[in-house]
């Protein structure tokens, strides 16, 4: 490749309603002949433009951007690329180690004499506080309070840590327990789609892209973002500027026609999905959605096709922006110039979707007609697992009749092998198993005994960030249990009923209908 097609000559300026930005022309590739871009995938563009940005000859180099400009659809990928997020997102699990490395890190330099206060994360980082609430009270209005309240009891420490990290480092922010899951807020608030930062004076604006410390990172793929979970060590690595290392990935592109009919949700959809790519095979692979179908399909019914991946076992699901993205961002409070700025720089360099986008060329294809999607259950063991709704009973009868006709007390009890048979146990201890009798409980609730085995519910809940995100499936369930409720429906003395929405806006528009 010859030097003109160096970085600098791909700058150009783009004027948007937040003034003028400078950005790295994708267009300009193809003026030279280095790239068809209508052919490419939009995930494969959006890497295109990290490499062409980022090219400085040390860390990403000429060699670099030739490997993104050639990728094909033919034959599996044998070159990587220094791949360089925008931001790193963390939840609390993972991202309390980063944390204390840092400070590990700060106090090593202050050993040596030097400032502890140049050790910071090179690219912006969010740690969302979310996986640690635990279901202690239940039923009442004041079950959150309650339940935040213990959290912050029981992870004191953990907390005063991150506090002192959010005040302490930059380009480091902390969501505090309570606010919802990491994913949705990620979807809502923290991704910008298009990003700018201002380098030499300069701003510059280059598509939102991420990596993330939790596997379902790849839900803010159905905004357009392209991000996906990785480990902490590769986390940290980004955190501290250096490139993540990837091979150029082969790409399956799932195209959807005509739109879900009235009866099923976005979770018949995504179990629908993931069944037919668990059946093709997936596996570090990018899967991405095309076709006039996309135009019927809500971003949330995206975010939640997208927030499986790791169930149909892609590295991640995009979506490619188009108005969909646009009004979402829009409804979700952004800044009308951010919104201006998405739709100016999608279409500029050739990032923007329309029904009338040629299709890009992939490595597989499959189709769906969203029309032929039934209602459906997941399970009975795994999530990725789809149950068509006729055949639930006759499902579960197949994977437990046996345990169930086997631990199903008789009138003497005598199936069951009581955990106070020989002197007493706690009434909080489980049953004796052998390998004769699988799991059966007795629990002692206020002097009654009460007796549990395959099939009975102890703990009802909608915790999922998988439909949590969703406001057509959280008013869906919201209705079903009203109407179970009205019906003469309760719940028996010893099962807790929880419900975590995935952030407070949901929470809202849930008080508000």
């Amino acid at each position: 490749m010859s030097t003109q097609n160096s970085p600098l000559d791909a700058r150009r300026t783009l004027e948007s309603a937040s003034g003028p930005v400078t950005y790295y022309s994708l267009p300009r590739l193809q003026e030279t002949g280095v790239v068809r871009l209508d052919s490419l995938p939009f995930s494969i563009r959006i890497l295109l433009e990290n490499v062409l940005r980022n090219q400085d000859g040390l860390l990403v180099t000429e060699d670099d951007l030739q490997t993104a400009a050639q990728w094909s659809p033919q034959g599996p990928p044998t070159r990587e690329i220094p791949f360089m997020p925008a931001r790193v997102i963390l939840q609390d699990f993972t991202g309390v180690p980063a944390v204390v490395d840092l400070a590990a890190l700060r106090s090593a330099v202050y050993r040596a004499g030097g400032d502890p206060k140049r050790i910071n994360p090179i690219v912006p980082a969010d740690l969302v506080i979310d996986h640690s609430v635990q279901v202690d009270h239940f039923g009442t209005q004041y079950s959150f309070m309650l339940n935040v309240e213990k959290e912050y009891e029981r992870n004191r420490e953990r907390y005063a840590l991150l506090r002192w990290a959010q005040s302490a480092f930059q380009n480091f922010r902390v969501i505090p327990p309570g606010n919802g899951i990491v994913h949705q807020i990620n979807l809502e608030y923290l991704a910008s789609v298009v990003a700018t930062r201002t380098t030499d004076g300069e701003r510059v604006a280059f598509p939102d892209t991420l990596i993330g410390t939790d596997s379902h990172t790849t839900m803010v793929n159905g905004l357009s973002v392209l991000g996906w979970g990785v480990g902490g060590i590769e986390a940290e690595a980004v955190l501290l500027g250096q490139p993540y290392y990837m091979l150029m990935p082969e790409v399956v592109g799932v195209k959807l026609t005509g739109a879900l009919k009235e009866g099923t949700t976005a979770t018949d959809l995504v179990l629908a999905i993931t069944e037919i790519l668990r059946k093709k095979g997936v596996v570090e692979k990018f899967v991405e959605f095309y076709g006039r179908g996309l135009s019927n399909l809500p971003l949330a019914d995206r975010a939640t096709i997208a927030n499986m991946a790791p169930e149909y076992g892609a590295t991640v699901g995009l979506f490619p922006t188009d108005q969909e993205t646009l009004r979402y961002l829009r409804n979700t409070g952004r800044d009308p110039a951010q919104v201006d700025l998405v739709e100016r720089y999608a279409k500029a360099q050739s990032l923007f979707r329309t029904d009338d986008t040629p299709d890009p060329q992939y490595s597989d294809t499959l189709t769906l007609d969203m029309s032929t999607v039934e209602p459906a259950l997941a399970g009975p063991k795994r999530p990725q697992d789809r149950v068509l709704l006729a055949q639930v009973k006759q499902n579960f009868l197949d994977a437990f009749g046996e345990q169930i006709a086997a631990e199903t007390p008789g009138p003497n009890g005598e199936s069951l092998e009581r955990w106070n048979d020989e002197g007493g146990h706690s009434a909080e201890a489980s049953a004796r198993t052998s390998p004769a009798r699988s799991t059966a409980v007795v629990v002692d609730l206020d002097g009654e005994k009460v007796q549990l085995a395959h099939g009975s519910v102890v703990i009802a809940a909608i915790t999922s960030c998988t439909n949590t995100s969703n406001p057509s499936v959280m008013v869906g369930a919201g209705l079903l249990a009203k109407n179970a409720v009205e019906r003469g429906l309760t719940r028996k003395p010893w099962v807790k009923t929880s419900m975590a929405p995935g952030s407070r806006v949901v929470t809202d528009y849930l008080d508000g209908s």
